[in-house]
């Protein structure tokens, strides 16, 4: 083999033997396994379907996270995602696991917690998918009430494209080619600068579901 194929192979693959691109696109699904992936929280179902990351919920049981094994601080992420139209979801940017009890209902160690970019269907009066929320750090939305106008970006019972910059304390997104979130929040980046990606199945209320989201052609970039 030659000193530049062998040069070639080093640059393409990663440590967790996934495929990268030379332009520095890392795919962090596989399309076969959940590898490099790790659940938290709740008792959702997460499984690989079709090429896809399938989510469904499970009743009673809380948020649940399908969280990569390694953190991310600035970076350029990508994937498509299809809702059910009855489902809130979402997904963790430089997010953690609570280390240390603290007051308030979302106090459990172990409770994932940082940003999170909503994943919501539009609906018959728009959604805030897009938007960035502070999940379980007692803050609510990150994005400003003034800033935060519902909208009708997301095809619903579509696949919908994602994009996601996360760079220093600014935060942007993309749904479809249309941007939604231009956020600078110092706070925010100053407790998580740094963290993993976490797939959310939301929690639902007794008597309702069974619903599912699925993801693919998730892919990222760091800066």
């Amino acid at each position: 083999m030659s000193i530049r194929v062998i040069l070639t192979l080093a640059v393409v693959l990663t440590a967790a033997g996934q495929l990268s691109a030379e332009d520095g696109w890392v795919k962090l699904f596989d399309g076969k396994t959940l590898n490099g992936w790790t659940q938290k929280n709740g008792t959702a179902k997460y499984s690989v379907e079709d090429g896809t990351i399938r989510g469904v919920t499970n009743e009673g049981s809380p948020n649940s996270f399908l969280c990569s094994n390694k953190d991310y601080g600035d970076f350029e992420l990508e994937f498509e995602v299809k809702v059910h139209d009855q489902l809130n979801s979402g997904c963790q940017i430089r997010s953690k696991t609570k280390e240390t009890e603290s007051k308030g209902k979302n106090s459990k160690v172990g409770r994932v917690y940082g940003p999170q970019v909503e994943i919501e269907a539009s609906g018959s009066g728009g959604a805030e998918a897009g938007y960035v929320y502070g999940e379980a750090t007692g803050r609510g939305w990150l994005t400003s009430k003034e800033d935060l106008k519902p909208h009708k970006l997301m095809k619903d019972g579509e696949w919908n494209h994602f994009r996601i910059v996360a760079k220093g304390p600014h935060i942007q997104t993309w749904i479809n080619g249309k941007q939604v979130s231009d956020l600078t929040d110092e706070a925010i980046y100053k407790t998580h600068p740094k963290g993993f990606i976490g797939l959310q199945v939301h929690g639902i209320r007794a008597g309702t579901g069974p619903f599912d989201v699925a993801w693919r052609n998730i892919r990222i970039k760091e800066l």
